[in-house]
């Protein structure tokens, strides 16, 4: 039975001929990755998701230990509509047990994220936190290994992830025009970084799709505060925790004024957002509905980013949890 959904803004991915929501569902946490989220939940989740009008939902083996495939595999499954009515994408080379970007483990990779997401194909396939392995072999054997299963139809696009920007520039000089066809870059289109901005006229020259992950910079914007092992500087979580705390004492919500700050630039095709409840699909779809309607709260940005201005863009070395 088709689910009636309501529209949301979907935007071009690149040359890819994608159009995904604004807003797009990041199902980390359907792994139970920050706390335990049962199948029913993650199910009612996902199936609000798409009422709103979300279409694009992203995951990795790495997520949970792979829990966060199977259970989005599951709520996909459970929305009973056509394959070509939501994008998934998914992600290789990153896993509980390490990195390994070799031919042989993505191919076997794939297959086996078919498998648990219960599909035949995925829209888009990533190579996860390239920094970590060497870029070299990313150019000259992940990558073609990738066009490989393009060809096979297991993915129809393929991307690359990543902390820093320069890995992106590195890969996309080394392979042939549209190779990549996405990007997915965490923590760089935010209040407190927008360091992105300054490679999106590349981007868009190559033609690649640009997806912007973790708009509340993995916990820093929000005010339950970041987890234990966030390896920001206690610098930029001060400065963090200040602007937490104007807007709290404004009665304004930072998470919300982050994510429309993200969303408003209509050159980032969707902002990922990790969901694991009902009211916070809800709470972020509203957002994207009021920056529509009635914009962004300005004087409480300015304010927001006069207090973060001493460590704009300032960021930490990789090598963390994602």
């Amino acid at each position: 039975m088709a689910i009636p959904q309501t529209k949301m803004e979907l935007r071009p991915l690149g040359n890819t001929g994608l159009k995904v929501s604004a807003v797009g569902f990041g199902a980390s946490p359907l792994g139970s990755v920050f706390g335990p989220v049962a199948e029913d939940d993650a199910v009612a989740t996902v199936r609000e998701a798409f009422r709103l009008g979300i279409n694009f939902f992203d995951t990795s083996p790495y997520y949970g230990a792979t829990l966060s495939e199977k259970m989005l595999g599951k709520a996909l499954k459970a929305l009973q509509v056509p394959r070509s009515d939501y994008i998934v994408a998914t992600k290789c080379g990153r896993y509980e047990e390490g990195f390994d970007f070799s031919a042989e483990r993505v191919r076997k990779s794939i297959d086996e994220s078919l498998e648990r997401l219960q599909l035949d194909y995925v829209d888009i396939l990533h190579c996860h936190d390239i920094e970590f392995g060497s870029l070299d072999q990313i150019v000259s054997e992940t990558i073609p290994a990738l066009q490989k299963l393009k060809q096979e139809g297991k993915t129809r696009f393929i991307g690359i992830t990543g902390l820093p920007l320069d890995i992106f520039t590195y890969v996309l000089d080394r392979v042939p025009p549209g190779t990549v066809d996405v990007i997915l870059s965490y923590c760089h289109y935010g209040v407190n970084d927008s360091a992105l901005l300054d490679l999106l006229p590349y981007l868009k020259s190559k033609g690649v799709g640009v997806i912007s992950a973790s708009p509340l910079a993995m916990g820093l914007l929000t005010e339950q505060g970041p987890p234990e092992w966030h390896p920001a500087s206690p610098e930029l979580k001060s400065a963090c925790k200040a602007a937490v705390g104007h807007c709290k004492s404004k009665g304004k919500k930072i998470t919300k004024l982050a994510l429309q700050y993200s969303l408003a630039n209509k050159e980032i095709s969707s902002v990922l957002v990790g969901m694991s409840s009902v009211s916070q699909v809800e709470e972020n779809v509203a957002a994207v509905t009021e920056l529509e309607g009635l914009g962004i709260d300005k004087e409480t940005l300015s304010e927001v980013e006069a207090i973060l201005e001493p460590v704009k863009n300032l960021t930490w070395p990789s090598g963390i949890p994602q």
